[in-house]
């Protein structure tokens, strides 16, 4: 392991070895391609395979990388309607054999899937998959957070003023230089914040295809990746964020539907999708969705330039991946402001 770690990879298969003992003994340890946040790894033994997944060395941003809370609400929602993998050991901030808080994870055997047309699934089942993916967004978001312990997660109300306020902080904390379409945005949120209607639900924060777990042959979801963002937040907050993928583009690398004939490819428009899930949820529709959506964007384009940043300070998952979101950023900012002077229709 080469990004800094505090020791290498033998003092970390030895701790791992007797601390997990059911890995049994370490073969090898490999760094996942995919990921810009948390650095994670394939840890692979004589007894079983295992990940370990661990916060990026160097300065961090405040209240960024916690795989502490990612640990946390894995190992509540355990045995719940919702598919995590199990995980096993958290060592804290400032222990060995690291020096940085990590966790280690069981390995989940199954189906990720990069590209959200789905290419290598036969048409007919494309639908499927999609509509396991609205069925498990609320399963999440039916979960008492009080019962699975975890009602101290966050703070309940006024989701998206804290957060606006937020993201805020960490994209001027971040950036070199703030882009016009990312200040008219941040005015626009700020002047447009929906009422508090009550809603508090337990919020994955980073809720897409890639971050799911398939089963091997059929369209369940076996296991919900990525929990660093989650919190007690607003659940139309994740329903938008996984919408925004409808409207990016295909081509260049953005992985969304947009210029996808879905209809012709099996795959669900974003109102099909939205209807199905306020079903699930028994909600009568929903208002305001243009905020919502206009907030998801900016949110993602403040995390992209934290992500940025990283590459620039040398401390990036992927740094030449993470130098290639740059371009990104605004593609998302002048998307969102074209969402608030056009509306989401």
């Amino acid at each position: 392991m080469s990004d800094g770690m505090v020791s290498g990879p033998e003092a970390l298969g030895a701790w791992l070895e007797a601390e997990v003992p059911e890995v049994g003994r370490v073969l090898r340890i490999v760094k996942f391609d995919g990921g810009q946040s948390n650095p994670t790894y394939r840890v692979e033994g004589t007894g079983r395979t295992l990940v370990l997944r661990t916060k990026p060395p160097g300065r961090l941003l405040k209240s960024a990388h916690m795989v502490e809370r990612e640990f946390r609400v894995m190992a509540a929602l355990e045995g719940s309607a919702v598919a995590v993998p199990r995980v096993l050991k958290l060592v804290e901030d400032g222990q060995p054999p690291l020096g940085r808080a990590f966790f280690v994870m069981e390995h989940l055997d199954g189906r990720i899937f990069w590209d959200p047309a789905l290419p290598d699934v036969e048409p007919h089942r494309r639908w499927e998959i999609y509509d396991a993916m609205n069925s498990t967004l609320a399963a999440l978001h039916r979960v008492d957070p009080q019962a699975a312990g975890l009602g101290d997660f966050g703070r309940p109300g006024d989701y998206f003023a804290r957060q606006t306020a937020r993201w805020t902080s960490q994209y001027h904390a971040s950036c070199e230089s703030p882009s016009d379409d990312m200040l008219a945005l941040i005015g626009w949120l700020e002047d447009n914040q929906p009422g508090d209607d009550g809603q508090v639900a337990l919020v994955h924060g980073d809720y897409r295809l890639d971050n799911l777990v398939f089963d091997p042959v059929g369209p369940e979801v076996i296991g919900v990746l990525d929990w660093e963002l989650s919190t007690l937040g607003h659940p139309l907050a994740d329903l938008a964020y996984q919408c925004m993928q409808w409207r990016l583009p295909h081509a260049g690398g953005m992985r969304g539907l947009g210029g996808i004939d879905r209809a012709a490819q099996g795959l669900p428009d974003e109102a099909e999708y939205v209807a199905a899930y306020c079903r699930r949820r028994g909600l009568p529709g929903i208002e305001g969705w243009t905020f919502f959506l206009a907030f998801s964007f900016f949110r993602l384009a403040a995390i992209l330039e934290g992500v940025v940043a990283r590459a620039r300070s040398g401390n990036a998952s992927n740094p030449e991946k993470a130098r290639a979101y740059a371009a990104s950023i605004p593609v998302l900012a002048a998307m969102a402001v074209d969402l608030t002077r056009k509306g989401a229709a």
